[in-house]
This record gives C-alpha cells, structure tokens and sequence, in this order.
C-alpha cells in the first residue's frame, strides 16, 4: 500500500524483454541504501517487488499482465520514473490510499500554466469515469492529486510546483501515456451497493416461499 506522495525519481538503467514479461533496472536518483530484496517500490504507480540489487540499482519483475495494463511496456532505457516506497504502519497518510494496482491508462489532452501551477487534463476510459468525483482523489503515474473537474471521459488536476519538481509530470507532453489508478473505496463502495441490490432483486425473484417448504414437507 501506498500514500500516493512520491520520494524521488529514478532512471531507467537497462530493460529486458522475456517474452512478454520485462526486467527493469532502475538507478534511484535519492538516497535508497536501505532498500532490500522483497521490498514493494511503486514504480509511475505500479506496484512492483525488488528483485536484486545492483551496483547502483534496482531490479524488478514486470509480468505480462502488468505490461498490458498500464505504461510500463512504453518505458525505454534513460526515462525517468516516480518511485515511492511501501507504507510503514507509523507513516503520516498524507495523500490517499494507492494500492499500486493500475486500473488503466489515461492520456494528457492539456497542459496549461496557471501562474506557478500546472493545469492537466487527461482523457480516461468511461469505465473509469465513474470513480472520479470533484473534489476526490486519483494517482496519476502513482501521484495523488486532487481532480478539481471530471466528466465520464476525462478528469483535470492541478500540478503545485512542489509535486512539479519532486515528479516526472511536468516533463509530460500532450498526447503522452499515463497510468491511473482510481480511488479505492470508491470501488468498494461501488461493488457492496451492486451487491445488495442484486440480492434484493434475487430475493424478490425467488418463488421459494414458507407455503412452497410446507407443501414439500419442510418445517412440519
């Protein structure tokens, strides 16, 4: 699990391709010394286990599957990335909860200075539209941010010049890639109210009654 608040950025060093699975090679550009084997690192919001540690770098699995949802399988060798490292249980939640578990990929449509401030907006699948509200949280290649306007097919977020220098969204272009990972209880919440309202509807559907039981000999 993490917070959504990125430590650092780090460098592709080296990519391999096995099939359709990755093995990344990544050079912290911050200090990342304790780091070890097993370790969880979100890496532009995917969430991914250390693997080996090099002289200098990470190394990290990338399943087929991760490749196909999110923009892992984009990324080439001297790209920067956003990394941010599991939460501790005594760590401030100063974003939101981030699982790392990339729900699609969304794809800047604007970018526009606002005095100090960045304004994105990022085109999004429909499926997705419906877990951004105003005012609500969304990662953005594993970032927190705050969506100040939505509609079913995009969202817009503003870009503080803190979260500008820390991350690698203001080196974005319109039309690049980024992955989006939407809040997590917003899809809890989704999938326990479907629930209830299919059991009422099966409820209201089933034509197994007390009469139905007595008349077969049950509870007598």
């Amino acid at each position: 699990m993490f917070t959504g608040l990125i430590e650092g950025k780090g460098k592709i060093k080296e990519i391999n391709r096995v099939r359709g699975d990755m093995v990344l090679a990544i050079t912290p550009m911050f200090d990342l010394a304790d780091c070890r084997v097993g370790d969880s690192i979100s890496v532009n919001g995917v969430c991914l286990t250390v693997t080996g540690l090099g002289e200098g770098h990470l190394k990290m699995d990338v399943s087929e599957e991760t490749v196909s949802r999110s923009t892992m399988g984009l990324l080439r060798p001297g790209d920067e990335v956003n990394l941010e490292r599991s939460l501790r249980l005594t760590d401030r939640l100063g974003g939101h909860l981030v699982s790392g578990h990339v729900d699609g990929i969304g794809r800047i449509l604007k970018k526009e200075q606002k005095q100090k401030s960045w304004l994105f907006r990022i085109s999004i699948d429909e499926a997705l539209g419906r877990y951004t509200v105003e005012k609500g949280s969304i990662a953005v290649d594993g970032i927190s941010l705050t969506i100040n306007d939505c509609q079913n097919t995009y969202f817009e977020v503003n870009i503080i010049p803190q979260t500008a220098q820390e991350t690698t969204l203001l080196g974005k272009k319109i039309g690049d890639s980024v992955n989006i990972e939407a809040d997590l209880i917003g899809k809890y919440v989704e999938k326990f109210l479907l629930k209830d309202k299919l059991s009422d509807q099966h409820k209201k559907s089933s034509t197994i009654n007390e009469d139905m039981l007595r008349k077969f000999g049950f509870g007598e």
